[in-house]
């Protein structure tokens, strides 16, 4: 007679602690998950180090809160407006690093009327979720809000029967209490806006100067002058590739005819110079809160001489320092 098969000891312990039958207990180590929890992973996503950021923006009409908001938006946040105070807690919920939405921007202000009492509320919210914030308040003398309120001739949004004055006076007990908690204050009263989407960046945003971005970009003159242009140049006064039978069906990307085109006599000087040229002129733009400049060299048709003299002077700028992109607008189109 066959004596009963033994039982096989399992390789791996029951998860909720009791040992095999047939098995000695201390062969098998401790529990350490409780029974019916599935284990971990070995190999685990490590959690994004991105922290989600709030921003408040608010303070005195007129002081340059949409100013702001603009200049937030170009550095890629996410800007809301005008939003009532009880929507800000499910917008901050519906933030994601991974959605692509990471940095809030929230105007909230005194045109609220009775909405903008709750954001007191709100904000005390916050803190008690341990959702971190800052706000932003942005002021000026009154004399510098009159007159901005009578160059765009609107009424203060708390004037109702009263002056520019009584809204003003109005608005400055309602919000002072954000005044006095406010992790930004910026007045606003001598600077021009240019100089306030300085500060904005610098002292709200945490970033410098924003680095000039120079497209290159290649166009036939046949085909009309591109509408962004700032600088437009013309090199139809060099000999047209067109008419040379090996170089007809080849392009300004293709090396026979960037060496055609740059061989001829005073391209490649010409060039150089323009380089020269644009070099010094960057500092203005960026001063001038016009982090771009779009320059575009045009021929007949848009595919030999201006194709190779663009794509040359982006090299010579990527060789300064800039960043540079080439764009070839009219390639293959004749």
């Amino acid at each position: 007679m066959t004596a009963p098969e033994q039982p096989v000891p399992s390789e791996h312990p029951d998860r909720s602690g009791a040992q095999p039958a047939g098995t000695e207990p201390d062969r098998y180590d401790p529990p350490t998950v409780p029974g019916g929890i599935p284990l971990l992973e070995s190999v685990t996503t490590k959690p994004s180090s991105e922290r989600s950021e709030v921003l408040l923006v608010t303070g005195m009409s007129g002081a340059g809160r949409s100013r702001a908001a603009a200049v937030l938006e170009d550095l890629d946040w996410y800007v809301v407006d005008n939003l009532p105070p009880r929507l800000l807690a499910p917008m901050v919920g519906m933030m994601s690093p991974s959605g692509g939405v990471r940095r809030l921007a929230a105007v909230v202000d005194a045109r609220g009327k009775e909405f903008f009492a709750e954001l007191e509320d709100v904000i005390e919210s916050f803190r008690a979720h341990g959702i971190e914030y800052r706000i932003i308040f942005l002021d000026a003398d009154d004399a510098t809000l009159v007159r901005r309120f009578e160059q765009v001739r609107r009424p203060h949004p708390l004037q109702d029967e009263g002056t520019i004055l009584d809204g003003i006076a109005a608005e400055r007990e309602l919000t002072e209490h954000l005044r006095a908690r406010a992790d930004v204050y910026l007045d606003t009263s001598r600077l021009n806006v240019h100089e306030l989407a300085s500060r904005v960046r610098s002292e709200v945003a945490g970033e410098g100067q924003r680095p000039l971005d120079i497209t290159v970009v290649s166009f036939g003159f046949k085909y009309g002058i591109p509408l962004d242009a700032d600088h437009v140049v013309d090199v139809r006064f060099l000999s047209n590739p067109y008419w040379v039978t090996e170089l007809r069906h080849l392009t300004g990307k293709d090396e026979a005819v960037s060496s055609y085109v740059l061989g001829l006599p005073g391209a490649a000087a010409f060039v150089e110079g323009y380089a020269d040229l644009v070099e010094p002129i960057t500092a203005g733009y960026l001063a001038e809160q016009k982090p771009y400049l779009t320059i575009a060299f045009g021929c007949t048709g848009g595919k030999h001489r201006s194709v190779a003299l663009s794509e040359h002077l982006g090299e010579l700028l990527r060789a300064r320092g800039f960043s540079v992109r080439n764009l070839h607008r009219d390639l293959g189109r004749e």
